[in-house]
């Protein structure tokens, strides 16, 4: 059944867990969609994991409209989120709502995320009155990189904890029907999950939250030097793709592939190749 904004909150009621995972393509949306997955992310991660570069402050509307769209083409059952990229937001109330606006019309996504706590939560409640759900994201926001230092570990003092409780809830009160907590310490996250109504989706935030996301590439290994401490490797695909890579390569290079059993043969058996070879020029 199609996963929506009502999914999430009966799955915090009941205590089950929401799933979700980053998705920038067809195939890979189909993959996860077939497997169950309650929420794809069109992350603004792309920039760094599908684009290359360094962080994420370089991706553009269209390239999340361009990646929404695909992945939305494959989502059957879940529900698509599209990140709102760096200053698509920030200016003003009326061009965040108008660029939410274009993730669900051009993108095909059901709801938008974008960073922030207290300082967002006008945009959100405007979003959200545009019919347009939100999911919020706090903690660690990568948009914010450059003000933050690093990615660093936010909310580890009392003073930085009661200010991640304040953003949660300024944004569960603007209208966000769930909100990312990334980075933040367990215990936090906890507290901030029994203080909400709305799901809290955690990545680097514990066990307690409602839900937990990943970026794909990660969960998968698929670069093998990047394992921030909150990821689990759930399979070596980056392995099993360099591995066929090559061997494609090896095969190729000797000869072993295309065998005669990925090769086409003419009518009847007939060796054409040498018959129009043996032909004179003038009669080719």
């Amino acid at each position: 059944m199609k996963n929506t904004v009502d999914t999430f909150r009966r799955q915090k009621e009941r205590g089950d867990k929401i799933t979700m995972l980053t998705c920038y393509d067809y195939s890979t949306a189909k993959l996860m969609d077939e497997a169950g997955i309650n929420s794809l992310l069109v992350g603004d991660s792309l920039g760094m994991v599908m684009l290359g570069y360094p962080d994420t402050l370089s991706v553009t509307m269209e390239d999340i409209i361009h990646h929404t769209k695909a992945v939305s083409r494959g989502a059957q059952n879940a529900l698509v989120v599209g990140d709102m990229p760096f200053m698509s937001y920030q200016v003003s109330v009326d061009r965040a709502v108008e660029n939410a606006g274009r993730l669900i019309k051009e993108g095909g996504a059901q709801a938008v995320k974008l960073e922030g706590g207290v300082t967002v939560a006008e945009q959100i409640r405007a979003i959200s009155r545009a019919s347009v759900p939100v999911v919020a994201h706090i903690g660690l926001t990568p948009q914010s990189i450059n003000a933050f230092g690093g990615f660093k570990v936010q909310g580890k003092s009392i003073e930085a904890a009661r200010a991640l409780v304040e953003d949660a809830r300024a944004v569960e009160e603007a209208g966000a029907f769930a909100v990312v907590l990334e980075a933040v310490p367990a215990s936090v996250a906890e507290a901030i999950t029994k203080a909400l109504l709305i799901p809290t989706i955690g990545i680097g935030a514990g066990r307690h939250c409602d839900g937990q996301v990943l970026v794909y590439q990660d969960m998968l290994d698929l670069f093998g030097n990047l394992k921030p401490k909150f990821v689990k490797v759930f399979g070596d695909a980056g392995g099993v793709m360099r591995a066929a890579f090559a061997s494609y390569i090896e095969e190729t290079k000797s000869g072993a592939f295309p065998s005669e059993e990925h090769s086409f043969i003419a009518d009847a058996g007939a060796d054409i190749g040498a018959e129009i070879l043996a032909e004179p020029e003038s009669d080719r």
